[in-house]
């Protein structure tokens, strides 16, 4: 080799004992083909979790290899569910996760919701029971903290609003059968569905919850408003009150 190529050619950069190699240019943009392709011929069942993850994280780190960030999120939270459901705060805990990351997966999780919702929205919920059961799990089941929500039903149980009512700590909200009358009758909604997750993945009610229950029960009685169930989402199951004699 001339001296002139060797002054010209780049120093190459230096490496530590314990340090990752920097993944090849060419290597993340073939890598980001191969795996695109392999989703758009298969599906989601073509890609594990983990690769998921990558799909999603490409968008926000459009020139770094995000399969080490995918890995640690998913060591930090078990599941793609629970990745995306995580809160801004601790998803910022995983070392390469910033404001880009955060914003990919809280798209996500919020379209996922959209499109569960969209199959219950302006339809009569009381024969569409499994729509909505599948509905509260895609939506609350994988919330980091509890969270009590409403659902106001028209004279035909078509839902026409999805609102929530308290939220508080991973086993305990605040909530005021006051505000949910209130908010019933703001939109005229002429019956109601309790719906709160537990973060701990067990669905069994609490005596609070049962407290909490009778007394918004009680509350809709005087308006004439019936509270056709009260629903407790657990991680891959539920709680029906009014199928369990508790409502």
């Amino acid at each position: 080799m001339s001296p002139r190529a060797v002054a010209l050619s780049e120093p190459p950069l230096p490496l530590f004992v314990g340090q990752p190699v920097p993944a090849h240019p060419s290597y993340i943009k073939d890598h980001r083909q191969r795996l695109r392709a392999r989703f758009r011929n298969g599906g989601a069942d073509a890609v594990p979790d983990y690769e998921l993850l990558e799909l999603v994280l490409f968008r926000a780190l459009p020139r770094r290899d995000v399969k080490p960030i995918a890995r640690a999120l998913l060591d930090a939270f078990d599941d793609f569910a629970h990745v995306v459901a995580a809160t801004e705060a601790r998803l910022k805990t995983v070392d390469g996760v910033g404001d880009a990351v955060v914003t990919e997966l809280k798209i996500v999780a919020a379209a996922a919701t959209r499109m569960a919702r969209g199959q219950i929205i302006d339809r009569p919920v009381l024969s569409s029971w499994t729509t909505l059961l599948q509905y509260c799990q895609t939506a609350f089941a994988h919330l980091a903290t509890e969270q009590v929500r409403v659902l106001f039903l028209d004279r035909k149980n078509r839902l026409i609003a999805d609102e929530c009512q308290g939220e508080g700590t991973v086993d305990h909200v605040p909530v005021y059968p006051r505000e949910v009358l209130k908010r019933a009758l703001e939109l005229g909604a002429s019956a109601l569905i309790l719906v709160h997750n537990h973060p701990s993945g067990d669905p069994t009610p609490s005596e609070s919850d049962i407290g909490m229950t009778r007394e918004i029960v009680r509350a809709a009685e005087l308006f004439r408003i019936p509270v056709h169930d009260h629903l407790v989402i657990g991680k891959s199951t539920e709680f029906s009150f009014r199928e369990n004699g508790l409502l």
